[in-house]
């Protein structure tokens, strides 16, 4: 889905937000630094496999997902990281490592850490390592329909 189609997607919900436009980069937390938004406020998409089913696992730029506690929230018995190799033909319409947090627009599990909770708004990619999209947080949960539980680990998380 590029930057229009989600736009309209949006637009189509009457969803208030702003595009940010930023130079290239590819970590989150670089994207974070260009785009001057703290790394606790971009919010990543992690794909991984729980009992070999590719989901999606929201969290701050500045957090790494805790393999454990996502597999314990999801009463999964495996849990690992998916290579690009197996999700980069699930977004199409995206650049790989790109994708916006609402794997449901592509019949992909949603996962989102309860810390995103704190901010009353998200930021994340918007399918282009040059875009980002804000919007108020309670929109994001009401179109993304998220499960909303705790697998963010790091220093930030332990902080929060």
């Amino acid at each position: 889905m590029p930057l229009t189609s989600l736009r309209e997607y949006l637009d189509k919900h009457n969803v208030k937000y702003i595009v940010i436009s930023h130079s290239p980069a590819f970590t989150a937390q670089g994207i974070a630094a260009l785009a001057h938004v703290p790394g606790r406020e971009l919010a990543k998409s992690v794909m991984v496999k729980l009992d070999g089913r590719l989901v999606m696992a929201v969290l701050p730029a500045s957090f790494h997902v805790d393999l454990t506690a996502l597999k314990n929230a999801a009463n999964a018995r495996n849990a690992e990281l998916a290579s690009e190799n197996e999700f980069k033909d699930k977004f199409p319409e995206c650049e790989t490592g790109a994708m916006p947090p609402f794997g449901n627009l592509y019949g992909i599990e949603v996962f989102a850490d309860e810390s995103l909770r704190k901010d009353k708004e998200i930021v994340f990619n918007a399918c282009s390592h040059r875009e980002l999209i804000r919007l108020a947080w309670p929109e994001y949960e009401r179109l993304a329909q998220p499960r909303i539980v705790q697998f963010a680990a790091g220093k930030a998380a332990e902080a929060a």
